[in-house]
């Protein structure tokens, strides 16, 4: 299996602790890719095939296709392709991220804001489904980054009231599960459309999590996955984040609240009975890799979680302090030490800059390193973040790696941060992590090296 490029891996490490942090990010990532991942679940005996726990005679179906989308999913149909070759009989899914494939149409979409092309390849997606009958195997690629690359917008919605209300939530603060609350209601696709679409075909869901606690109708906005949300849930999250939304998009809410439009398919639904739904890596997956990365290299490990949220700016201070609490007491373990958390922190825009959020946790924790403190952490604490996609917001950098040295001017990162614009800061400072398109998407890592 090829590792992980970091392609200005050299200028960056220079020093044991920042090496040690990059090798995390790259065990992280590489152990995440479906070329492990979905190698280890999906295996073909003779006619029977084993999806994660579930097991399917192939001699019970008259085709077998693929279908789905997300960051990840062209890498999961090249893997499932090598496992089943010419059994598979064709099928599309939609990516920002493409791979070679034989059987399996790769289309090309956008994110995190949805672009033509993705309805395009949506479109696809969708007329692959409705063609599918009782006796057709659906294996589904299903990868975080799905709500923006499978855009499909519903009746009276059009794609640049799509990509504005887009923009607008992505810049609120909102969580995911707030955002896709939204996202769902506003597509042909999600909330378990796709399934409702897709019946009475048998679907087998290849999942890779990019959600804290996995909640399948939260990744990818859960297209095979029964909704709970509704409609008024969809309003409260406009209403919460003062969103002006389209009023196209607003019409659709709130005659959805009102009955006229029916809501997402629920757990009783019927649409669900021949649905499984298998996560076969999370934001664990890279945690634990990188764990033992640095266990490798002499360091005691801490998964301090795998489900850190909130502000970016804020959850760095946070990690900090634990940190400094490890140089300072030998609490929670003693140094030399690392402490390792996943998740999916946000950031609320109110600048008019570039970054994103482990950009903005970077920059944070730079300065609070710079800024020092009476145990003297800003000589001995190294900050890497990275989103594992290798695309943190909507820059060419997947995160960055900081330590006492990176803050020069503490004003200067202030106004940074203020102004939402780290990306030209942490460029300047040469802390940018450039990665590229990693093939997954498992959410945030993030390893504080503590000499």
């Amino acid at each position: 299996m090829t590792e992980p490029t970091i392609e200005n891996r050299d200028c960056l490490a220079s020093s044991e602790a920042r090496d040690a942090a990059l090798a995390c990010v790259e065990a992280g990532i590489a152990a995440g890719h479906p070329r492990a991942v979905v190698r280890d679940a999906v295996s073909l005996a003779d006619d029977t095939l084993r999806v994660a726990d579930a097991t399917y005679d192939l001699r019970e179906y008259d085709e077998l296709v693929v279908l789905g989308g997300g960051n990840a999913a062209a890498h999961v149909a090249a893997v499932l392709e090598t496992v089943l070759g010419d059994r598979i009989d064709g099928g599309v899914v939609v990516t920002d991220d493409p791979a070679d494939t034989a059987r399996v149409a790769v289309r090309e979409g956008d994110h995190p804001v949805p672009s033509e092309r993705g309805v395009d390849g949506t479109r696809e997606v969708l007329e692959a489904a409705d063609a599918a009958g009782e006796g057709t195997l659906v294996l589904a690629a299903i990868t975080g980054g799905g709500s923006a690359l499978m855009a499909a917008p519903a009746g009276g919605v059009s794609l640049a009231d799509l990509q504005a209300t887009t923009d607008a939530l992505l810049e609120s603060g909102a969580d995911i599960g707030e955002i896709n609350a939204v996202r769902k209601h506003l597509s042909a696709l999600k909330g378990g459309r796709l399934a409702r679409r897709t019946a009475p075909a048998t679907i087998a869901a290849v999942i890779l999590s990019d959600v804290v606690g996995n909640d399948l109708s939260v990744i990818a906005s859960g297209p095979l996955a029964p909704d709970a949300s509704t409609f008024d849930d969809a309003l409260a999250v406009l209403a919460r984040y003062e969103i002006d939304a389209p009023e196209t998009v607003v019409d659709r809410l709130e005659r959805g609240a009102a009955g006229e439009i029916a809501e997402t398919p629920g757990p009783d639904d019927s649409a669900f009975e021949a649905v499984s739904n298998h996560v076969v890596a999370d934001g664990m997956t890279v945690l634990e890799a990188a764990r033992d990365a640095v266990v490798e290299r002499g360091y005691e490990p801490l998964i301090l979680s795998s489900r850190v949220r909130g502000e970016a700016r804020e959850a760095a201070t946070t990690h900090v302090a634990v940190a400094a609490e490890i140089r300072a007491t030998g609490t929670p373990l003693e140094p030399p030490a690392a402490i390792l958390s996943g998740g999916e922190t946000t950031v609320t825009v109110r600048g008019d800059g570039t970054g994103g959020p482990n950009q903005e946790f970077a920059t944070s924790a730079a300065l609070e390193l710079a800024e020092g403190d009476e145990n003297g952490s800003e000589g001995h604490v190294t900050v890497a973040a990275v989103d594992t996609d290798g695309i943190d917001g909507a820059t060419d950098a997947a995160g960055a790696l900081v330590d006492g040295t990176t803050v020069v001017d503490p004003d200067a990162a202030r106004e940074a941060l203020a102004e939402n614009d780290v990306h030209p800061y942490l460029e300047s400072r040469g802390a940018l992590v450039r990665t590229g398109r990693t093939g997954t998407n498992l959410n945030d890592l993030r390893i504080l090296i503590v000499k």
